[in-house]
């Protein structure tokens, strides 16, 4: 789902430990998210909506369902969520031989006790009443439905969580200029005067909040095809349905290239049909159904968004989030697969650009929650807190980005492929706990470290950095580079840096690094005069706010220090101000930007305190200057910029 509307909802959870991270086991966590009484194989419905189209629109219809479940723990009865205010129960059938429905709860009683393993059909004869729930669409020619998060129970009685998933076979009768589309594929369709009944079928599982119908009367539908990759004897058909006057031409241009692209990186395109439709006052941007994507009005001529959208057929259709507490795995990939997609039609830079976008988004509008909440798996979050477009989706992207750069580029996209290939995980659900298990199964190694910081962890670093250049003599020179993470509202983030130190001669240089302690001091020698150095210059962490500023250490037990000048830049003058606990000798001296030394400002012995002198600039001309300050064998120096 892509939203285009985000009301802001504070949750207020329980108490997060920022020193202990706690995960469950991944064997364990892929057996809890899925326990339930039954396990539902398949959702059969009949429903007539023939009069849904005709004024005045009414929302009411009248339909069957046959739900067939396997036992998994020994029942007489069982629970299905149908909500009361839209769904009135009429009768019962086959194995459900009375009913009670009561609190948006449908309890049917069974024919009988059954054990694990048995396949129990039962049938729900019901009516949709004429209620507006955000479930089901009416209005002026267009039926169609939409149920994240758990929107299906408002219109046919099911399990109604994301972990169940079942196939799907639906029959809907509509007027003979209406044209429908669902989850699966057209099986058939029948022609009876003015009436015709779609009967659409998905063979693949599907989340109750993926199924869907759309119609409209009169719209046009284009058929084209996709050549799989991987064999070209196999093809697989694009529907797009569209009002006549909409022009479909990026959209039958981009989307075979766009499954090219994703089959390449995230293997084979796992349906049986590609579709889109538009809608008129369609309450998102687009909402990825398997198989049958709805879109905002004008959508198809917009490619991020169809990237967005169809890169949910891999990550969350194909697999699909287990709780709701795992969300991410849908919505983070999926904004990060259309920045993907970017990268690959407009170069790096455009894909740089916009991931900067989705994270300083972020950084704006974080509600400080962490993307993985474990709340959430057992009791389901606002609408609003769930697709949170600032952690959901940007943060989500944003801890992709910088796992392919903690990863390498190779490394990253063999973890991606080898998770969207991962037969445990393909048409059934998947949890983080999974992601992370594949993650470190392909590389060898353990990035739990990475997961509980970015995933597990709410918020993010805040550096407040600071860089200092000694003169070692002989044409040496050290760079130190003190890092601290000043963050209370989180934990310490563990990660490798990049530092970029730019020199007097016009050149620069990077080096690398790990913040693995905090605070923590990094060294570099060089043999040339450093003119400034730059913490993060391609912005890889980007997840983060600070500083990095040319100054005094908060480590250093020396007790001298030299402060950043005031007003900085300056054009007439400036106060450079300096303190020292003990007794010495202090030289302070005024360098030009090739580090050769112009004059000396301070140069006499003083006593311990603090001390501070104005720096008049009618010699000098516009440029970068250095001070710097030796006290013994210890130096500081500062960068001066005087704009005249």
């Amino acid at each position: 789902m892509k939203k285009t509307i985000f009301l802001l909802v504070f949750v207020i959870f329980g108490s997060f430990s920022f020193s202990t991270m706690i995960r469950a086991n991944t064997a364990d966590t892929a057996h809890w998210y899925m326990e339930h009484s039954y396990d539902v194989l398949q959702y059969k419905l009949e429903v007539d909506l023939y009069d849904n189209f005709g004024a005045p629109f009414p929302k009411t219809f009248s339909a069957s369902g046959i739900i067939t479940f396997r036992v998994d723990s020994t029942l007489n009865s069982i629970q299905l969520n149908a909500v009361s205010t839209s769904l009135e129960i009429d009768s019962t059938g086959l194995a459900a031989i009375s009913y009670t429905h009561t609190n948006d709860t449908l309890t049917l009683q069974l024919d009988q006790t059954y054990n694990p393993g048995d396949i129990v059909e039962v049938k729900i004869w019901y009516r949709h009443l004429n209620v507006a729930d955000q479930g089901l669409y009416v209005s002026n020619g267009f039926v169609f439905t939409d149920f994240p998060p758990e929107g299906a129970r408002k219109v046919f009685p099911c399990w109604d969580r994301p972990s169940d998933k079942a196939t799907w076979d639906l029959t809907a009768k509509v007027p003979v200029n209406v044209r429908l589309g669902s989850t699966g594929f057209l099986a058939d369709s029948t022609v009876v005067a003015d009436t015709i009944w779609y009967h659409w079928v998905s063979d693949n599982p599907v989340a109750t909040y993926l199924i869907s119908w759309t119609s409209y009367g009169n719209w046009n539908i284009n058929v084209s095809y996709w050549n799989n990759i991987y064999n070209p004897n196999d093809s697989i058909p694009i529907w797009l349905y569209k009002k006549p006057t909409e022009n479909i031409t990026n959209a039958l241009q981009n989307i075979p290239l766009m499954t090219d692209f994703f089959a390449e990186k995230f293997g084979v395109y796992p349906f049986t049909k590609i579709g889109f439709a538009t809608i008129t006052s369609f309450p998102w941007a687009g909402m990825e159904n398997q198989t049958m994507v709805n879109l905002k009005p004008n959508g198809y001529n917009d490619q991020p968004l169809i990237a967005h959208e169809h890169s949910h057929m891999w990550f969350g259709d194909l697999i699909t989030c287990g709780t709701w507490a795992d969300i991410w795995l849908n919505e983070g990939f999926a904004t990060y697969c259309a920045q993907l997609w970017l990268e690959d039609q407009n170069g790096y830079a455009a894909y740089k650009n916009k991931m900067n976008s989705l994270a300083s988004s972020y950084l704006s509008s974080n509600p400080g929650w962490p993307l993985y909440n474990p709340g959430w798996a057992i009791q389901t979050p606002s609408a609003n807190a769930l697709y949170n477009v600032a952690v959901s989706y940007n943060k989500g992207a944003c801890v992709l980005f910088q796992l392919r750069y903690v990863l390498g580029d190779s490394m990253f996209f063999e973890v991606m492929h080898a998770y969207a290939t991962d037969t445990n995980f393909m048409f059934k659900n998947a949890v983080t706990e999974d992601f992370v298990a594949v993650t470190n199964a392909v590389t060898g190694e353990d990035y739990n470290w990475f997961f509980d910081e970015w995933v597990y962890a709410p918020n993010h670093p805040f550096y407040e950095n600071v860089w200092e250049m000694e003169d070692l003599g002989g044409g040496q020179f050290k760079v130190i580079l003190e890092m601290n993470q000043t963050q209370t509202n989180t934990v310490f983030f563990k990660m490798p840096i990049e530092v970029r130190v730019d020199f007097n001669d016009g050149t620069d240089t990077i080096v690398t690094g790990w913040n693995d302690t905090n605070p923590q001091i990094l060294e570099w020698i060089f043999d040339k005069f450093p003119s400034d150095v730059t913490f993060d210059p391609n912005r890889n962490i980007l997840l983060k706010h600070g500083t990095t500023v040319v100054g005094e250490r908060m480590m250093e037990p020396s007790g001298f220090f030299l402060k950043q000048n005031s007003p900085n830049p300056f054009r007439d003058q400036t106060t450079i101000s300096y303190s020292l606990n003990r007794d010495e000798h202090i030289r302070i001296t005024l360098l030009d930007n090739a580090g050769k030394t112009m004059k000396a400002l301070v140069d006499s012995s003083h006593t311990p305190g603090e001390y501070s002198f104005i720096l008049h600039a009618e010699e000098l001309s516009s440029g970068i200057y250095y001070c710097r300050m030796q006290a013994g064998i210890t130096i500081r120096t500062i960068k001066l910029i005087v704009q005249k």
